[in-house]
């Protein structure tokens, strides 16, 4: 597989070399022709002048005395010699009578028979092209051609311009040479730059891959060097280490979860099986092991309440999504606390219910929310010293609806407050107290206000916990 910084080369030096291309192709075409159309005109200027003034002599003197007087052939001589070109008088047949190249006579030309085409084309109006006049020139020369009138419009004659091409060639070539130069050092510059600035983008991606694979093999500490880069590939290495510390914190979790839950498990199982040994091998005696049952009867039902809290904040963690529906904020919650009246009147604890008159209606699963409302209760309750007060309220504001529970009791500490929806925490980490508790209840909490995306609030002061979480209007 080719690399980035291969592949944006090749890109790169291909837009260049056809964007020379094309501009060469186009500037050497449009020179050559300028060229050609400007050595064109000159001939048609020489040649047109040259037919005027040969129409001229011949209509004095006859065109055989004409052509063959000295003082014509001087100036036919001086024209060519001043315009570097060969010039050339022929019949109307196409027999060349005269030939002229300047410095040096063309006497091999005078019998030349010209083509029937070449013929044609000047005494039908006018001829423009390359050619070698029947392998006569070595190589093609540029030829204008025109025919000769006189006055009446009669033919007199053909007479022929031509000059060397070599240099319209030679300058093609060397416009070539340039562009093609000119293209390498472009290609070379543009390597160069192409293979410093792959290299710096490509880096970062070179680290995530590093990463990702380090990742794969449980190193989850490593993170990507962002540096002051703000582009694109900056805020990929900044989105990667973000996935990176949330991946590190949910190892982290993990860890914490599992070494929770084999403690938890592990103080009734202890608890359990000692006991039970011990009434079976007769270290505990007869009368004492209806006390002792009971115990081991108790951390078998706590062990059934931390296996069904795990089960329930299993199915809230996976993705179900319950349906949303209206129901009655203040019947839910009065439900709730009808069902606890139990474990309040044992407590002998005062109701202060502050709940509007009229239902509240809210969005949301009638029996999640009411399991938030039971947790939050019983947490109250349990919580609360003998005689003391517990609150229930429900205010709305906008679209939304605040419900609150409160208990009057020991205050949380402050460093506590933000650590008591953690899974398995618990404000007593001796644990002798809260023996009936998983450290589950408001982590559940949390985790179905969350799918709701709804938000619960904490505070502990002056002896009051006040628990606050909020549901959207219906």
């Amino acid at each position: 597989m080719k690399s980035m910084s291969s592949r944006q080369f090749a890109t790169m030096a291909g837009m260049i070399l056809l964007s020379f291309l094309l501009l060469g192709a186009a500037f050497t075409t449009l020179s050559y022709r300028y060229t050609i159309k400007d050595k064109q005109d000159m001939l048609n200027r020489n040649a047109q002048y040259i037919a005027d003034f040969t129409s001229n002599q011949v209509t004095t003197y006859g065109r055989g005395d004409a052509w063959k007087s000295q003082g014509f052939q001087s100036y036919l001589t001086n024209v060519a010699l001043v315009t570097d070109t060969h010039i050339m008088l022929a019949t109307n047949e196409g027999t060349v009578v005269y030939g002229t190249g300047g410095q040096q006579e063309l006497r091999g030309l005078e019998g030349l028979r010209l083509s029937n085409s070449l013929v044609d084309g000047i005494t039908s109006g006018s001829y423009a092209g390359m050619t070698t006049l029947g392998s006569f020139y070595n190589e093609a020369r540029y030829l204008v051609g025109l025919p000769i009138h006189d006055g009446t419009g009669f033919l007199q004659g053909l007479v022929l311009i031509s000059c060397d091409a070599s240099n319209l060639s030679g300058m093609w070539q060397d416009l070539s040479v340039l562009f093609l130069l000119t293209a390498c050092a472009v290609i070379l510059v543009a390597a160069i730059i192409s293979s410093v600035t792959s290299v710096y983008q490509s880096r970062p991606v070179k680290e995530i891959a590093a990463a990702a694979r380090n990742f794969g093999h449980g190193e989850f500490g490593v993170r990507v060097d962002v540096g002051a880069r703000k582009d694109e590939i900056g805020e990929l290495a900044e989105a990667f280490n973000s996935m990176a510390d949330s991946l590190a914190k949910s190892e982290q979790r993990r860890s914490e979860f599992i070494a929770n839950v084999s403690h938890e498990l592990k103080t009734p199982m202890t608890t359990i099986a000692g006991f039970a040994d011990g009434i079976l091998d007769g270290t505990i005696p007869p009368e004492r092991e209806r006390d002792y049952l009971q115990i081991i009867s108790s951390e078998t039902r706590r062990l059934s309440r931390l296996v069904r809290s795990m089960l329930d904040l299993s199915r809230l963690q996976s993705d179900e999504r319950l349906a949303q529906q209206s129901f009655d904020m203040n019947e839910a919650l009065l439900r709730v606390l009808v069902s606890l009246e139990g474990k309040i009147s044992a407590k002998k604890l005062e109701v202060a219910a502050d709940l509007p008159e009229e239902p509240t209606m809210v969005w949301g699963d009638a029996d999640s929310i009411t399991q938030v409302c039971y947790n939050l209760l019983d947490n109250a309750i349990k919580f609360s010293p003998e005689g003391g007060t517990l609150g229930l309220g429900i205010i709305t504001k906008g679209q939304k609806a605040y419900i609150s529970v409160s208990n009057s009791g020991e205050t949380i500490a402050p460093e506590e407050v933000p650590l008591i929806f953690d899974r398995f925490h618990k404000t007593d980490h001796s644990r002798s107290k809260d023996r009936d508790g998983v450290g589950l209840g408001l982590y559940i909490v949390k985790t179905i206000l969350n799918s709701h995306k709804e938000d619960i609030t904490c505070t502990s002061e002056d002896g009051l916990t006040k628990f606050t979480f909020t549901m959207t209007r219906a």
